[in-house]
């Protein structure tokens, strides 16, 4: 039988180059001077990123370190902006438009305001009634009021009960006033007190409410009142 050379996977997929030096050993020392060069860039890098820290390390060993608290930073700033002139003066307030009141003890009674009477003024302002002085007679002011004479009897009739014919008669509780005590005397054109306008105002007051004199005459007596 012939005999076969046994020859190794090895062997042979890396053939020898000429010289007779491997393929694989070149390979090799390839691989080895890159991770040479790969440590050496590290190292580089290692020592320029190292480089401040020490220089840094090496000051503050020199010099200590101040210590600086928020506190004192915040109140150097603060003096800082009250100093360089450019802080904001304090805005100032009016204070002239306040009042205080202060209640009085005892607290005092109210004074009443004057009760105006009516028909009457002076001025601007209510006075006491202006009671008539003007003298005269009965036919005289129911004359002068444009009273018929037919009709004097009953009116008459009701004045003599209403105020006995005395021009300034005031009712006392109702502020009723004149010779057919007129209420309110506001009522009254002119002066309620004045006989003339006093029986003028009553003319127009029982023609109109009752029809008649007469009618308001029987209305009284059976009323007592108009």
């Amino acid at each position: 039988m012939t005999s076969r050379s046994t020859v190794s996977r090895r062997t042979t997929r890396v053939p020898a180059r000429r010289g007779g030096t491997p393929v694989s050993a070149r390979w090799s020392r390839r691989r080895g001077a890159s991770s040479v060069f790969a440590a050496v860039a590290a190292l580089g890098m290692a020592g320029g990123a190292l480089a401040p820290l020490g220089t840094a390390l090496a000051v503050a060993q020199e010099k200590p370190v101040e210590v600086v608290s928020l506190w004192a930073e915040s109140r150097g700033d603060a003096q800082a902006l009250s100093g360089d002139g450019t802080a904001t003066a304090p805005a100032q307030l009016d204070r002239s438009g306040f009042t205080v009141y202060v209640a009085p003890k005892p607290t005092p009674t109210p004074t009443p305001t004057p009760t105006p009477v009516e028909g009457e003024s002076t001025g601007t302002s209510r006075a006491a009634p202006v009671m008539y002085s003007g003298g005269g007679s009965s036919a005289d002011w129911l004359s002068a009021a444009g009273i018929p004479e037919s009709d004097w009897g009953y009116v008459d009739y009701i004045v003599s009960r209403e105020s006995s014919w005395n021009p300034n008669a005031t009712n006392a509780s109702s502020g009723a006033c004149g010779l057919v005590q007129a209420y309110p005397c506001s009522k009254v054109p002119g002066s309620g007190y004045d006989p003339v306008d006093n029986l003028t105002w009553a003319n127009g007051y029982a023609v109109g409410r009752y029809g008649s004199w007469s009618e308001a005459y029987a209305f009284w007596s059976s009323n007592h009142w108009w």
